[in-house]
């Protein structure tokens, strides 16, 4: 089977073409570094020729309002014609579990947007919304930081380690399309504020953190559905204490 990752050179990109190709998939991982880019349509004919699944976890480089919308709905809706072109049988797209709770901030806003272009598409999908990742934990609380305070809700937070994503991504590229949204999270859920506390400890940084309800994430307001998954997500293996230890041995 052939498979196209695109953003196929980041974090879960390289990881899903990792596993495909282990498992004998001829897999393209296409970026714009490979000469594949979305956005403006570059080599997007080429690599696509002959690929029966497509896989998108191309991430916008910029995070302001308009320009995270413009990437997400530029590259979503030059990717489907593609595939339309191509004969593509199989959209997978990753999303983030709670974008539709999360409109105040123009990223989840983009994603709901992305999400609703591929549901409207005649191609054959399955949308994938995760949790945010462990990787990523570390920016939030310096996204928080006011001098040696960091304040935080105390929401509680489902997060998943991004190789258990990359896994599910993989497993559902080789599969039928569900046509439908499936959610992806890690085992345990903590208060963003206790996490925040563990990722400091384990690099002995002093700083306090506050539990603050009325802190916002990324402009929205929490409740503890806000970053938790719904009914019968796929569960992700990796605790985070554990994925906190391996990360810091490796320092």
């Amino acid at each position: 089977m052939k498979i196209v990752v695109i953003g196929g050179s980041g974090l879960i990109g390289s990881n899903i073409v990792n596993r495909l190709r282990l498992d004998g998939h001829e897999t393209v991982a296409a970026s714009p570094s490979a000469g594949v880019n979305a956005i403006t349509g570059q080599g997007l004919a080429q690599a696509l020729e002959g690929a029966q699944v497509v896989v998108d976890v191309a991430n916008s480089p910029s995070f302001e309002d308009r320009a995270v919308l413009e990437f997400f709905e530029t590259s979503c809706r030059n990717l489907l014609a593609a595939e339309a072109e191509a004969g593509v049988e199989h959209h997978v797209a990753l999303s983030v579990v709670g974008a539709d709770r999360l409109l105040q901030s123009g990223y989840f806003r983009a994603k709901v947007a992305q999400e609703n272009l591929i549901k409207a598409s005649k191609t054959p999908y399955t949308i994938l919304r995760s949790t945010q990742f462990f990787e990523f934990i570390g920016s939030i609380v310096e996204s928080s930081a006011d001098g040696d305070t960091i304040r935080l809700s105390p929401a509680l937070m489902q997060p998943v380690a991004a190789d258990d994503v990359a896994a599910v991504l993989a497993d559902l590229a080789v599969g039928a399309p569900l046509n439908g949204t499936v959610e992806v999270a890690g085992p345990d859920c903590f208060p963003l504020d206790e996490l925040a506390r563990k990722c400091l400890a384990a690099r002995a940084d002093k700083r306090q953190v506050i539990a603050d309800v009325h802190a916002r994430y990324f402009g929205n307001a929490l409740s503890d559905r806000s970053l938790t998954a719904g009914a019968n997500p796929r569960i992700g293996p990796t605790r985070f204490q554990n994925w906190l230890s391996r990360a810091s041995a490796r320092g």
